[in-house]
C-alpha cells in the first residue's frame, strides 16, 4: 500500500503521453512537465489549439469522488460568480475526469485551458493583491453559504484532528525536519492551544464552510491586472479565515505581513462581513496552516517547493508559537 506519507516517482512526459487521446484538443501535442507538488502539471502545447494544463493526481491522495467534487463546485463557481478561475476541458465522452493507464497502473487526470499570467514573488508589491484575495476568498464564501452540494459531494476536512494528528493526510509534524528537543515543547503547547481555542471558536455556517484552503502565492498567476486563481485540489471543509492563512503560506515570518493582512481584510469586508471574533480567529488559522505545512515539508521532502523552506522552518514556526501563546502573532 503506498504511504499517505510519501510521494511516488513523478511520472515523465512520455508516460502521460496515453492520457492526450482523451482530448481532441490535444491532437499532436506534446507535454511538458512543470510542477510536481501533491499532483504534476504538465503544459501541452499544440500547433492548433495553443496550450493546456494537464494536472495528473497522485494515486492515494484524492478519490475519484472527491476530485468530481471538487470540479462540480469549479464549475458553479464559474458559473454563479465573476471570480478568475481555470476552465476545465471534457474529454472525448463528455467527462471532466479521465483515466489512462500507465506502466505503473492507472492515473487520472484532468485538463484546464492554459491561463497567462505569472506567479506573484513575495519581494513584489503585494498590497493590491491581497485586496484582490480577499475579495476573492468573501465571494467564494458567500457562494458557499448559499450553494446546494449535491448529495453525492465529498471533499476533506482541514481541522484539528486532520492537522494536527500524527496521522494526518500530510504527515506528522512531530517528525518533522528541524523539530528538536529545542523547539518541540513550545510545538506541544502551541497544539493544545489550537485544539482548545479552534473548539471555543466552533464549526457555525457564518464561520466554516467548503473553501479555497490553497490562495497561496503559488497557486496564482497575474497578468497585468487580471489575477487567476489556480489549483482547487485542496479545497475543503475548514474555517472561512483559513484562507487567509493559506495566502501568506511559507512567508508568516516575514514583516510585511500585518499590511498584508489589514489589506486582505479590506477586500474581503468590500464583500463579505467579518465579526470581531472572526478577525481574532486569523492568529489561529495562521499557525493550524503553519503546523500543516511543517507537516507537509516532512512529507515531501523531496519537492523542490519543501526543499526551498525547509531549512529553519521548524525554529520559526516556535517563534510564532510563542508570539501567539503570548498573545498576538504581530503588534
Amino acid at each position: 500500500m503506498l504511504s499517505v506519507w510519501s510521494l511516488p516517482m513523478p511520472l515523465t512526459a512520455r508516460e502521460v503521453e496515453p492520457a492526450l487521446s482523451s482530448w481532441s484538443q490535444l491532437d499532436g501535442g506534446t507535454a511538458r512537465l512543470v510542477n510536481h507538488s501533491e499532483n504534476q502539471t504538465f503544459q501541452i502545447d499544440t500547433a492548433s489549439q495553443g496550450s493546456f494544463m494537464l494536472r495528473v493526481h497522485r494515486t492515494g491522495y484524492q478519490s475519484r469522488a472527491s476530485i468530481e467534487s471538487e470540479l462540480i463546485w469549479l464549475l458553479a463557481l464559474r458559473r454563479d460568480t465573476t471570480l478568475v478561475i481555470p476552465e476545465p476541458v471534457p474529454g472525448h465522452d463528455g467527462q471532466l475526469l479521465q483515466a489512462f493507464s500507465t506502466d505503473r497502473g492507472e492515473r487520472l487526470a484532468v485538463l484546464f485551458r492554459h491561463v497567462p499570467g505569472r506567479e506573484p514573488t513575495p519581494d513584489s508589491n503585494l498590497g493590491d493583491l491581497f485586496v484582490t484575495l480577499g475579495g476573492y476568498a468573501a465571494t467564494m464564501h458567500n457562494h458557499v453559504t448559499t450553494w446546494q452540494r449535491p448529495a453525492t459531494f465529498q471533499r476533506q476536512v482541514w481541522q484539528a484532528a486532520t492537522i494536527l494528528d500524527a496521522d494526518g493526510p500530510w504527515g506528522d509534524w512531530r517528525v518533522a525536519p528541524g523539530v528538536n528537543e529545542t523547539n518541540r515543547p513550545v510545538l506541544d503547547r502551541l497544539d493544545s492551544a489550537l485544539w482548545r481555542r479552534l473548539a471555543e471558536y466552533g464549526t457555525g455556517p457564518d464561520r466554516y464552510g467548503l473553501i479555497h484552503a490553497d490562495m497561496r502565492l503559488g497557486n496564482l498567476l497575474v497578468d497585468g491586472d487580471r489575477v487567476t486563481l489556480i489549483d482547487f485540489d485542496d479545497c475543503g471543509f475548514c474555517w472561512f479565515t483559513y484562507d487567509f492563512a493559506a495566502a501568506i503560506s511559507f512567508h508568516e515570518t516575514n514583516p510585511a505581513i500585518p499590511a498584508l493582512k489589514a489589506a486582505w481584510l479590506d477586500g474581503y469586508r468590500s464583500v463579505r462581513p467579518l465579526s470581531a471574533e472572526d478577525v481574532a480567529a486569523i492568529d489561529s488559522m495562521v499557525m493550524l496552516r503553519r503546523m500543516a505545512l511543517l507537516a507537509w515539508i516532512g512529507s515531501h521532502a523531496e519537492t523542490r517547493l519543501a526543499e526551498q523552506h525547509m531549512r529553519g522552518f521548524a525554529d520559526g514556526t516556535a517563534q510564532l508559537a510563542e508570539r501567539y501563546l503570548r498573545g498576538a502573532i504581530w503588534p
